[in-house]
């Protein structure tokens, strides 16, 4: 699949930079899950750490100082090692099971980083206390207007990821323009891009985002790293038994395409985006607004980071 990629996709023209603190990041960040209890075997920490979450932290963040990037490479992690549970255990496909999951994880985001009844804690197990050091550690390094943030993009998050788990109960597939929203929540980007907004100094309050033409940038980014993900997992998933959940799947179910011409028209939705993107961020990177730019280069950032890491990820193999 990385060969159809390299040769379908357009390679996004930003620099690809790594944070020289990634090797650091990617050992506390290994230890960190070990000692809270996300991974509990050899296997499980084998397959973590083939994630390499510090590498797409370390692109993503390539100026940030190391409690920055050790806080988005243990965000990183945290995601993988849930997704990986929601997969191997039938988690992520039993809305029934998951429900109860999600909404005490809800109750700890719901904390903001504030202490936590031992009583919660227990019953979230170590998924939910290694949430709860994030939002700790949210509150301790973000300005209040990105913690807000980042507690209601995890809510959408956890909840988006019962969307998915009724489709699978049901073998709904779903069409491009549903995909296309849901995935934005359930690949988890809009909390990444906060704690990633963070460390580049970047705080747009409400009233900024709230800018149409900032928003629609917002947006165009989330897709361009979700749909560049799809595409480079595409050929796992398929062997795994594909269940809808992918940008080119989404085209097969609603045009009927065989899986060539789906994964090409994928392609090219990928490629007209970053087209918009590109004239979009032109645009507003003219009135030389420093948070603006800001703002811009943490979106740059992820989406050259993750094209870059998808082209080296053994998670995708």
């Amino acid at each position: 699949m990385r060969t159809f990629a390299a040769s379908a996709l357009t390679e996004p023209p930003f620099p690809g930079r790594l944070n020289e603190h990634t090797p650091v990041a990617a050992d506390l960040s290994a230890r960190w899950a070990g000692d809270l209890g996300l991974v509990a075997t050899p296997a499980e920490s084998s397959r973590l750490a083939r994630a390499n979450a510090a590498d797409l932290a370390g692109r993503a963040c390539p100026d940030a100082a190391p409690e920055h990037l050790g806080l988005l490479t243990d965000l990183i992690t945290w995601l993988f090692a849930f997704d990986d549970r929601c997969d191997d255990d039938g988690l992520g496909a039993d809305p029934g099971r998951l429900a109860p999951v999600v909404a005490r994880l809800l109750d700890i985001v719901d904390l903001i980083g504030d202490e936590a009844p031992a009583t919660l804690l227990k019953s979230a197990g170590p998924i939910g206390v290694a949430l709860h050091d994030l939002g700790r550690r949210v509150r301790a390094q973000t300005p209040p207007a990105l913690l807000l943030r980042f507690a209601t993009e995890l809510r959408d998050y956890l909840l988006a990821l019962l969307w998915e788990a009724a489709n699978r109960v049901q073998h709904r597939r779903p069409v491009v323009s549903e995909y296309v929203q849901m995935r934005r929540h359930t690949g988890a980007v809009y909390p990444s891009f906060t704690l990633t907004d963070a460390a580049h100094h970047a705080d747009p309050d409400a009233t900024w985002l709230a800018d149409s033409r900032l928003s629609k940038l917002d947006l165009l980014a989330a897709d361009l790293v979700c749909w560049c993900n799809d595409i480079f997992s595409y050929d796992k998933e398929r062997r795994a038994g594909s269940d809808g959940h992918n940008l080119a799947a989404a085209v097969a179910t609603e045009t009927g395409l065989d899986e060539t011409k789906a994964l090409t028209a994928a392609a090219n939705r990928f490629n007209d985006a970053l087209e918009a993107y590109l004239r979009l961020e032109h645009e507003v990177l003219a009135d030389g607004d420093r948070q603006v730019a800001r703002f811009a280069t943490a979106r740059r950032c992820w989406i050259r980071g993750t094209y870059d890491w998808s082209m080296r990820a053994a998670r995708y193999n």
